[in-house]
């Protein structure tokens, strides 16, 4: 395939330098995802470089299949699941009522690390939208009034006319800025976790926990019952 680019794609390619070559079972802080999760991001967060380690990508398809992926920013995990927050009348939100099915990639490429998450959507409460709601800047409590996410617009103009008129009416910062009923929060409540360690000979280190399926029959030498409900299992990469 010809590239229109004057640079070469095919020499892009970057050791891997890792503080230990393989990542297995040993390195686990417990037999359950989400104290693993907890572990690396603790690790992300002190990592130079990554300007924002809860930056996440949200996948979502139609009731039909067809795909569509964007960047989002987890705002809170715990073993419930994780939480973002967006507009209810975006693509996304739209995609997830029709097909709670989706999934989340985090990649934290400094450690040359990565986890993908499958699950399902739920709205979390008004309240605690809410909540979430008033603790953002002034700004994005406005910016989340001027938009009608994923609507087509005539021009830059037409947002910035939005919120000039929401600055003037909101310059009181004593007066609460109302949340719109069209914005909130969705928690994925997991299913299936992957833990990625990238490797210089590509041969890279993929360890999956998921929740066992019904009236399946487990091979004790490539599925491991871990703790919480969880299975372990080493994927090749």
């Amino acid at each position: 395939m010809s590239s229109l680019s004057d640079v070469s794609i095919s020499v892009m390619r970057h050791p891997y330098h890792n503080k230990r070559s393989i990542f297995d079972e040993r390195d686990l802080v417990a037999k359950e995802p989400y104290a693993q999760f907890q572990k690396w991001f603790e690790e992300v967060c002190k990592t130079n470089g990554i300007m924002e380690p809860n930056a996440m990508t949200v996948a979502t398809a139609t009731k039909e299949g067809k795909p569509s992926v964007r960047p989002v920013l987890m705002k809170g995990f715990d073993k419930n699941g994780f939480v973002f927050y967006t507009n209810y009348g975006s693509r996304k939100a739209k995609e997830l009522e029709e097909n709670p099915n989706c999934c989340l990639m985090f990649y934290w490429e400094p450690l040359k690390r990565a986890v993908r998450i499958e699950g399902r959507a739920e709205r979390i409460s008004q309240e605690e939208s809410l909540k979430y709601f008033h603790s953002r800047p002034r700004e994005s409590q406005l910016g989340a009034i001027v938009s009608q996410q994923s609507t087509v617009i005539s021009s830059r103009e037409v947002l910035d006319k939005k919120l000039a008129a929401l600055q003037e009416k909101y310059a009181d910062e004593s007066i609460p800025i109302p949340k719109p009923d069209y914005w909130g929060g969705y928690l994925i409540v997991p299913d299936s976790f992957e833990f990625w360690q990238g490797q210089t000979n590509r041969l890279h280190d993929r360890l999956r926990f998921r929740r066992p399926v019904t009236g399946e029959v487990l091979d004790p030498e490539l599925t491991k019952v871990a703790d919480d409900g969880w299975l372990l299992e080493r994927l090749a990469p």
